[in-house]
Formats: structure tokens, sequence, C-alpha cells
């Protein structure tokens, strides 16, 4: 195939060159929609997708999911199954949602097994990365965007040489990370060891978090810092299922 490919843009053949003056047209051709059929087609195709996706969910990736911690009442998994990777230990609160295209890991030379604690009701994003040094802890209603990345831990020494040899990070580099009731993580965040964010505080989309957050602001930025306070409608408690 890729021989034919070649030939067909570069070859001085006659054929060639037709096939290079038509190609735009030739990539173009399909069928016409007919409305009533693929309207029907799509919303069976919709169907098959969704009778596959929860059947999966519930009966593989779930379950699979769950001998791997502790917890997870009405666990809600979509897009698969997290990647874990141990020493980790997990617990999670009841009704939370997680994307299958998300990485929990553990400092593999802790002196103390790493941990996660997972509250009650909350939402982790798609494509987030939840590296845990030594503790890292989501309480209630916490909600992650995609992209997130808790940094628990580097990964790798800031000793170049060390660094060379594969030797592993260290101690001082590592340390706790913890989302207090009611925060909101905007997609592609990253917060860094020691870190405390407040309770019900907002991280802007983007921003790098390198100390602690007061509770009830907004921050942003890189360093992420307070933008401004919320206003008490804004943290008024209007649902009272919560």
């Amino acid at each position: 195939m890729i021989q034919v490919k070649q030939w067909a843009k570069t070859s001085p053949n006659p054929a060639a060159r037709l096939i290079r003056q038509h190609w735009h047209q030739l990539n173009a051709v399909e069928l016409p929609s007919v409305p009533v059929l693929h309207s029907v087609l799509y919303q069976l195709h919709k169907t098959i997708c969704f009778i596959i996706q929860e059947t999966t969910r519930r009966l593989y990736w779930t379950p699979v999911f769950k001998s791997q911690i502790a917890g997870g009442k009405n666990l809600y998994l979509y897009s698969g199954m997290p990647l874990v990777i141990k020493p980790l230990k997990i617990t999670l609160g009841s009704h939370c949602r997680i994307s299958g295209v998300s990485t929990f890991s553990g400092r593999w030379c802790s002196q103390q097994t790493p941990e996660l604690i997972v509250g009650n009701n909350v939402d982790i994003g798609w494509q987030t990365t939840i590296a845990v040094g030594s503790k890292v802890v989501l309480e209630d209603n916490v909600r992650m965007a995609g992209k997130a990345f808790l940094a628990g831990y580097p990964g790798h020494p800031l000793n170049p040489y060390d660094r060379a040899t594969g030797a592993p990070d260290l101690e001082s580099q590592t340390g706790a990370i913890i989302l207090q009731k009611n925060v909101w993580i905007g997609t592609g965040v990253t917060i860094l060891p020691g870190v405390t964010v407040g309770e019900n505080s907002v991280i802007g989309a983007g921003s790098v978090v390198t100390r602690n957050i007061p509770a009830n602001v907004i921050a942003a930025g890189n360093p992420a810092h307070p933008v401004r306070q919320l206003t008490s409608d804004e943290l008024a408690r209007n649902n009272p299922d919560i």
C-alpha cells in the first residue's frame, strides 16, 4: 500500500498524473445522505453503543476497578477503567463519578503506602492524573475538570547526576495535597505538593497552584493567587439535596 501511494504521488506515469490531478475529487466521493434512512441508522448506532458501554461498565469495568479500592458505593465509571499504578491505597466515598481515562499513581519508594482518600459526590474528569506522594484527600463535592494534575511527587530528584542514574525523588520533594469540601478545579490545573485548597474555592483553568489557597475565593494564574472573594449569593446553598 505504501508503495502504491508513493507511486501515485511521484511517478511520471500518465495514470499516476491523472490520479494526482483528480485526487481531491476522488477523495470527496461519498454516498448522498437519505434523511429518513440515515436518521434511523444514527439512532440505531447510538442505541447499540449505549448498550455495549453500559453492559461493559456494569459487568466489567466497575467490578474490576472496585476490587482494587475500598468503598465506592454507587460508583459511576465512564469511558473505561482508570489506570492504577501501585503502591497506592484508594478509598472512595459514595456516588463518585470518575473518568476511565485517568491515572492514579503512588510513589513507589515511599516509607509508607501512599493513600488517596476521596469523599462523597466527587467528580474526577477526563485525562486527570493524581500522583500521590504521601496522601491526597478530595473532600465531599469536589469537582475536577479534565487534564488536571495533582503532583504529589515529581518522580525524579533535582540533582542531575542522581536523575541520570535513575535514582528516586527525595521525601523533601513530596507532600500531601488536600482539596477541601466543594472545591472546583478547572481544566488543566496543576497542584504541587504540600498544597491545601480551602473549602468552596475555585481554581481557574490552566493555573499552577504552588501554595495554599484560602476558602471561598476564585484563584488563578501561575503561580495561582486569589483573584476575588466569592459573594454570599455565590456561596448560598440553593439545593436542599446536597
